[in-house]
């Protein structure tokens, strides 16, 4: 293979690899320096990638950390995708946005009746 093919744009690597849903989406997070490539910021949606090269972004609320391991020609299935990088995300716990339901709110019918039958003097 000649030494061009090893290497593709890093938005359209982002892309491929379903990172981002849009090649557009891609290339403005690398134009916006949210996307590292080798430890340095990389500023051009065009700057090429190879296969060892480590990428760093941040994806919702977890920053990414991958390693490219090869290099896609068609942004094909989930699983297709997930053999072009191995990643080396730290696992975080996962914190539940809402509170557990604990047992206390509002009472159901029975729980009213059983509290108005306290609440009310024994003359009625």
């Amino acid at each position: 293979m000649a030494d061009g093919a090893l290497k593709i744009r890093i938005d359209k690597w982002l892309w491929h690899a379903r990172f981002f849903k849009t090649r557009s989406l891609a290339a403005r997070q690398v134009s916006a320096g949210h996307v590292r490539l080798n430890g340095s910021k990389a500023l051009k949606p065009a700057q090429n990638v190879a296969p060892g090269d480590v990428l760093t972004f941040a994806q919702a609320k977890v920053i990414r950390v991958v390693r490219v391991e090869a290099i896609g020609e068609r942004r094909g299935p989930a699983p297709e995708a997930q053999a072009l990088y191995s990643d080396m995300t730290e696992k975080q716990e996962k914190v539940p946005a809402n509170p557990k339901f604990e047992g206390k709110g509002r009472p159901d019918k029975k729980a009213r009746r059983a509290l108005d039958l306290t609440r009310k003097p024994e003359g009625f």
